[in-house]
């Protein structure tokens, strides 16, 4: 949200709303830049930028390993082969907010604070909670999340679910599994970690995938349950107080706009750099927020439009 655009017509010379346009533009800014080190986003996806309608991400699978060949021995031809791909396409997101003639003559200035920091609260808020819904839809089972009639694909470029027990190998005719039935408990924590670091790439290859972080909805007894686990170098729970192997290993991110989109008490791993060296999940900025400040002729009043295109979507469930 940092490269905000501006564009004014001819409002500085305005002899009643000029004086007022800096400080407008300011307060967007500064609540901008506020909203935007506290999302979710950058951690949860990997954020790119768009030159197109539309965006295609395609994975590729591994190469075969080296072999012995013995001493002159020849090149092996290795190679690899594209992958299953998928097509983000930008969707349009407009609002807008209004200062009336009136209020810059009876000096609110509240008001004047007000609005744009509520609009520009907004438009952050719509973007971490669509990345919430995103989520929220792929944990609850459903393949599309639906705002203001518009669907956005919730599933991998496999065709499945982000979660699913039967994601198919593109080579080998082998599924795996990503989704799982339990509570969290250390326990559960050290099977599936085990579950994802055996997880195979399109021709059944190993791929080393090392998950490091957890991500949650904000929920007290799940917070609670959670950091008992990884919280404590040594384990309350044995006799001698062993050594917790979980400690200082997990980032967590508890994510309360999750809330709204799930029920129960869900948990993720994820491995974040898996996810951004293979663009795994992808925010795709096409047109960053703009801002046009206009007069209305009708009402004379100051109109503040706001215009932006983005979307999101899974590739590969591995991460």
């Amino acid at each position: 949200m940092a490269g905000i655009i501006f564009s004014e017509n001819s409002m500085q010379n305005n002899a009643v709303f000029g004086k007022y346009q800096a400080p407008i533009r300011l307060m967007i800014e500064k609540k901008a830049e506020q909203f935007e080190t506290q999302s979710k986003i950058k951690e949860l996806f990997s954020v790119q930028k768009s030159n197109h309608f539309a965006e295609g991400y395609t994975s590729m699978t591994a190469m075969d390993d080296w072999l012995p060949v013995g001493e002159n021995g020849a090149h092996p031809e290795n190679g690899m082969q594209q992958g299953r791909d998928k097509m983000l396409v930008n969707e349009t997101w407009k609002s807008s907010f209004s200062i009336s003639r009136e209020m810059i003559d009876d000096g609110n200035s509240i008001e004047l604070r007000r609005r744009p920091a509520a609009f520009v609260a907004a438009y952050g808020r719509a973007r971490e909670r669509f990345a919430a819904q995103l989520y929220g839809t792929a944990i609850s089972g459903a393949a599309a999340a639906t705002i203001n009639g518009k669907s956005f694909d919730c599933t991998t470029a496999d065709g499945k679910n982000l979660f699913a027990k039967d994601h198919p190998a593109l080579c080998c005719g082998t599924v795996q599994s990503n989704l799982y039935a339990g509570s969290f408990s250390a326990d559960n924590l050290s099977l599936l970690e085990e579950k994802m670091q055996n997880f195979r790439g399109e021709n059944g290859e190993l791929l080393n995938v090392c998950p490091d972080t957890i991500l949650i909805p904000n929920n007290g007894a799940l917070k609670q349950s959670v950091f008992a686990a990884i919280g404590a170098d040594q384990d309350p729970a044995t006799a001698n107080n062993a050594f917790n192997f979980q400690f200082g290993r997990w980032n967590v991110i508890v994510w309360n706009y999750l809330n709204e989109f799930v029920s129960g008490t869900p948990w993720v791993l994820l491995d974040s750099n898996y996810l951004q060296d293979n663009m795994a999940a992808v925010f795709q900025n096409r047109v960053e927020m703009e801002v046009t400040s206009s007069i209305d002729r009708d009402t004379n009043a100051n109109r503040w439009d706001g215009y932006a295109r983005f979307t999101a979507g899974f590739i590969d469930w591995r991460y």
